[in-house]
């Protein structure tokens, strides 16, 4: 008989989840292999099987679902607690060095070595979120044949985005709406849709794991009404208590209050992560609220590819340089007004992650499988698709159509810009190029061009 694996220690499991906040470069995809590979081949914590179980939940809700993934292995492991530490670890090395770049980015910006560099990666960037239109469009969509509504949904957001300037939340519920229908009345659409989001390959590991394939399910994730209770009980207050205090402090035209409201909305709607967030926050954060300008957004999403933890940790940089425009602590504490500003939409953005997971896991996944909850779910991502199909299109343009060229529109194109655009998004289709590597490759480009006149 074999022998049951050795619990894992909080302690042990607080090292590795500290450890994966320094090292989980690579967006989600990267993030999740690293968990794949320690996780179910080395360390045997968990079975293939449940890592799959878990991650098919995590991409099923809004929000980021690499660290959704690892708050719902840390919960599994060591309840709420486990949980709780595993998703701040995941995401607390990306805050603080975010706010350290977007420091020097107000104080140095504006230097030429630093728009140098700035000028090669973001090339990339929009070669990064093409690629993830073509990555989430091949898992979501398949072949036109097998999906045409799920295609139309696709085309149709693209074009309500693009064209029509309709807001991502209408675009979100809409296709909501079409899948709960499709799936009742044209199920063919959706049945042939795979349960597995995760193409992550490699061996299995040996051994039984700690949460194997035949390990009952522990008594803190089996669903009980009152412990769901007391969890969303937990996080009203939690939101509640440092909305009021903002209010109380500087009202509703308040820039904080402002922030909290408008990424708790955002972190609900974030179904297909990162990409599909980034138009909406462009919108109310940009054309809405002008806590920084069009530019000043794609530097922050150039910045944020350069560091590990989650690509929407970029609302950090946001909040950063809104509260630095704003002034949140007046003009003697812009430092400390932007760094305030940074931990309140961090705070407003994740929050809903922790309880989506603390409270929903034992209620969804009993769910799994049931083409009624997955039929709307594969139609927002479908939609989700268009989306960043039209961010991918937004950042192609801002990149090779610089602000304030002039004469005939192919005198306007910024051939040197394009170009990298081209072969970074080369570089991730052939060559299958990591991203730390494409971004530092990227920067290094914009510097050699720089060194040698070929920008300014």
């Amino acid at each position: 008989m074999q022998a049951s694996p050795p619990q894992v220690e909080f302690a042990q499991a607080v090292r590795f989840w500290l450890k994966l906040g320094f090292i989980g470069f690579g967006g989600p995809a990267g993030q999740i292999a690293i968990m794949h590979r320690e996780l179910v081949e080395q360390k045997r914590w968990i079975s293939e099987q449940r890592f799959l179980h878990a991650l098919n939940y995590c991409m099923l809700l809004p929000g980021p679902e690499a660290q959704q993934l690892a708050t719902y292995i840390g919960w599994m492991l060591h309840r709420t607690w486990g949980g709780v530490v595993a998703g701040v670890l995941f995401v607390l090395p990306s805050l603080l060095l975010l706010i350290a770049l977007s420091s020097v980015y107000v104080a140095y910006g504006h230097l030429a070595w630093m728009s140098a560099l700035l000028y090669g990666i973001k090339p990339a960037v929009a070669a990064l979120v093409l690629h993830a239109v073509h990555r989430i469009g091949s898992k979501t969509l398949q072949h036109p044949r097998r999906a045409p509504l799920l295609w139309a949904i696709a085309l149709a957001s693209f074009v309500a985005i693009h064209a029509f300037a309709v807001p991502f939340p209408a675009i979100v519920f809409s296709a909501l709406l079409l899948g709960w229908l499709g799936g009742r009345y044209l199920p063919g659409q959706f049945s042939h849709l795979g349960s597995s989001h995760a193409q992550l390959g490699g061996a299995h590991g040996s051994g039984a794991a700690v949460i194997d394939d035949g390990t009952p399910l522990p008594a803190h994730a089996r669903f009980s009404r009152p412990r769901l209770l007391r969890v969303l009980l937990a996080g009203a207050v939690l939101w509640s208590l440092p909305m009021l205090a903002l209010l109380l402090w500087q009202g509703w035209s308040g820039t904080l209050a402002a922030m909290g409201w408008f990424f708790t909305k955002a972190a609900l709607l974030t179904f297909g992560g990162a990409y599909a967030v980034l138009p909406y926050v462009y919108q109310g954060a940009v054309v809405e609220h002008g806590w920084l300008s069009g530019t000043q957004m794609m530097d922050g999403l150039a910045l944020g590819q350069t560091l590990p933890g989650p690509l929407i940790m970029v609302v950090a940089f946001v909040g950063f340089l809104g509260g630095w425009s704003q002034q949140v602590l007046g003009p003697e504490a812009l430092f400390l007004g932007a760094i305030l500003a940074a931990c309140v939409v961090t705070w407003f953005t994740f929050l809903p992650s922790f309880i989506l997971i603390l409270a929903g896991g034992p209620l969804v996944e009993g769910t799994h499988g049931k083409l009624q909850f997955t039929a709307p779910m594969s139609a927002i991502t479908a939609a989700v698709v268009g989306v960043i199909a039209s961010l991918g299109l937004f950042f192609l343009t801002y990149v090779a159509f610089p602000a304030g060229a002039g004469g005939a529109w192919w005198q306007q194109v910024d051939w040197v810009a394009l170009a990298l655009a081209l072969l970074a998004l080369l570089a991730l289709v052939r060559w299958q190029l990591g991203v730390p590597a494409l971004i530092g490759l990227s920067a290094l480009a914009g510097a050699g061009l720089h060194a040698f006149g070929w920008v300014a």
